[in-house]
């Protein structure tokens, strides 16, 4: 573990190799699991301002869910996380083809919300935890990312670095422009 600020950062970030690769996995991580996606209050209320920008890329079954029990949960742990339909798919996924997409990320690319989806989802193989004295950033290892990791080994391609983006997001680039000085 290497240190940035107050947050712990998993040694895997930088010696995992990891690439999506949706035609493989078909979006499992959006359909997998046994809780949705974490989500911050913040996020909550995005999403329920912009709902009806949402709504027209969500399949009826999510939103008969996200109408029914609104457009969040609780995991076991008390804390907030995306719907699931009926213990499987978030609420949120529409299909591609046979691929799983993101309802929330279709409406900010086609412009109609100013946010790309949950941060953890924009995160993911990646979770933030919480610790006394700040946060630990760790890569969640899971079957269903097999494919991710050889596309990732033979482009070579870092957690790190393919999660340049959301760790941006998430911690600002000054933060990120530390991280990469210490990876050095």
């Amino acid at each position: 573990m290497i240190a940035n600020d107050h947050i712990l950062i998993s040694d895997d970030l930088k010696s995992v190799y990891f690439s999506c690769d949706l035609p493989e996995c078909k979006g499992a991580c959006c359909v997998e699991g046994d809780a949705g996606a974490p989500l911050e209050e913040e996020e909550i209320a995005l999403i329920e301002d912009h709902f009806e920008e949402i709504r027209s890329f969500m399949t009826v079954n999510g939103l008969i869910e996200v109408e029914t029990n609104g457009v969040f949960d609780y995991d076991a742990g008390g804390r907030f996380v995306t719907p699931l339909i009926r213990g499987k798919e978030c609420a949120f996924v529409y299909f591609e083809n046979t691929i799983a997409r993101c309802a929330i990320e279709k409406a900010f690319t086609e412009k109609k919300i100013p946010f790309r989806k949950p941060l953890s989802c924009h995160l993911y193989p990646v979770r933030i935890a919480m610790l006394r004295t700040g946060e630990s950033v760790n890569y969640h290892k899971w079957p269903i990312c097999r494919k991710a990791l050889e596309k990732g080994s033979r482009e070579k391609i870092f957690l790190y670095r393919y999660l340049e983006e959301p760790l941006i997001r998430k911690y600002g680039p000054d933060w990120y422009h530390r991280l990469l000085n210490m990876l050095k």
